[in-house]
């Protein structure tokens, strides 16, 4: 089970609603690129046909995904512990450099955001799970170990 939090989860529901709503455009360009004729040689039939079915699957995979995933109550967790949604303030112990990273269920691709998203699966996201202000936290890399100190929840 995944746990996302309540604004992944808007997110991901408005995503299949925009894909359910390019249905008519892809079934419109794949009726214009018929009207053409031959369609053993017709690259425009061709490409609407597999725009359509990356559309399709792209909803089954969210629809299954939203299917589940809990969506985390964080009125059960205390203030004080690092839990799904929350960004932190890490500080590297080795180069002494100070970082705001934000713990999430699914990585929005976003990256002019003013904080580092980590998803709870990956090796960051599984050491900062439940970890305090204060802690040192190692996490391990593919080029070696790292260690930070929990520096603030924000």
């Amino acid at each position: 089970m995944d746990f996302i939090t309540a604004e992944e989860k808007q997110g991901i529901e408005a995503r299949v609603e925009e894909l359910k709503a390019n249905r008519p455009i892809l079934s419109k360009r794949i009726a214009e690129a018929r009207a053409l004729g031959d369609l053993k040689e017709n690259a425009d039939y061709h490409a609407a046909r597999e725009d359509q079915g990356m559309n399709e699957a792209e909803i089954r995979r969210l629809e299954e995904r939203l299917k589940n995933v809990q969506v985390a109550d964080h009125s059960q967790v205390p203030a004080d512990i690092v839990f799904l949604g929350a960004i932190v303030k890490l500080r590297d112990k080795a180069s002494g450099k100070e970082d705001l990273y934000k713990l999430v269920g699914e990585a929005s691709g976003n990256f002019d955001a003013d904080e580092i998203e980590v998803t709870t699966t990956s090796p960051m996201g599984e050491s900062l799970m439940k970890a305090r202000v204060g802690d040192e936290i190692k996490v391990d890399l593919p080029r070696g170990t790292k260690r930070f100190e929990v520096v603030k929840i924000l």
